[in-house]
């Protein structure tokens, strides 16, 4: 079997059990409340995704949240570059086995706490169930320090991209008004929907000359959705284009202390402010690390 059949198995084993599991056993594993999880995408690099990572972080900092950063673009490192950080270690050394999770975590402006990636290191950018299952006891242990995780992916579409999709309880989606970056857009929530059997995304649109120009890219996509997918896309807004932006990334400051009375800064802060009243779903996919653990411990059997 091909691992991308055996993943699309695995992902149709975790729905049939998210109705028997989710009655018996309790979402919340620990005492406090669990965090809010958010995997940020795109179907296309040079949308803006990292960048709004940072700077929405850090809005949600600025809210008293306590916000943790996983760099999950394991071959192409830009976390800890926006951020003007030079890290000892990253997560390239925690999929080696060499260090843990808090060994290797550092901590950027307002307190945001970064899981870096590693650059240039090919051989995680497709994880076996032996590591996903690590990353995901040693995230359990964190299960209580923060409120909010922000999944920075790498673009395009890969067995790790829809591993922190499907494993996080939000799906944001970001695109650009470029015809490529819309249709990148599109064929990663066809994916998400039709093997992984995800139906909610949230859309931001980033670089558009005015607010309608990033309302007829949600119509555009909705439209197509519609027509071919069972999906629902909810449109949280767009981020008008800035020169600026460039300029923030090329000295390592995140756009937002940079140029705070900026129309794009008060954009990352409204997201911030949307993120943390957006409705979850009524069947939530509990923690981010209950359903995978039980999927990846069934017995072949099982699966079959």
């Amino acid at each position: 079997m091909s691992r991308i059949h055996e993943l699309s198995d695995q992902a149709e084993t975790l729905r049939s059990l998210q109705e028997q599991l989710v009655e018996r056993t309790p979402v919340d594993t620990g005492t406090g409340t669990p965090p809010r999880v958010f995997t940020v995408t795109s179907g296309k690099g040079g949308v803006g995704k990292t960048a709004l990572v940072a700077n929405l972080a850090i809005a949600l900092a600025r809210q008293e949240k306590k916000v943790l950063i996983i760099d999950a673009d394991l071959g192409l490192a830009n976390i800890d570059v926006i951020f003007g950080l030079t890290p000892r270690y990253n997560l390239n050394h925690f999929f080696s086995a060499e260090r843990s999770l808090v060994e290797i975590m550092v901590e950027g402006p307002q307190g945001i706490k970064i899981l870096p990636a590693g650059s240039g290191v090919q051989q995680f950018t497709h994880l076996d169930s032996a590591q996903k299952m690590r990353f995901m006891d040693e995230l359990d242990q964190l299960h209580e320090t923060f409120d909010i995780v922000l999944i920075d992916t790498e673009a395009g579409i890969s067995e790790n991209v829809t591993y922190f999709s499907v494993a996080a309880h939000d799906i944001l989606v970001v695109t650009s008004p470029d015809p490529t970056a819309i249709t990148d857009a599109y064929a990663l929530m066809k994916l998400l929907s039709t093997r992984y059997h995800q139906k909610v995304f949230t859309l931001i649109v980033n670089s558009v000359a005015s607010a309608e120009e990033g309302l007829e890219v949600y119509q555009k996509l909705t439209t197509v959705a519609n027509r071919y997918l069972s999906i629902s896309i909810d449109y949280m807004g767009c981020i008008p284009f800035d020169k600026r932006v460039r300029e923030s990334v090329r000295r390592q400051q995140p756009m937002i202390n940079l140029y705070p009375n900026s129309k794009t800064s008060y954009a990352f802060t409204a997201f911030a402010r949307d993120l943390l009243v957006l409705p979850q779903e009524l069947q939530p996919k509990g923690t981010l690390q209950f359903f995978w653990k039980r999927l990846m411990t069934l017995n072949p059997e099982e699966i079959g």
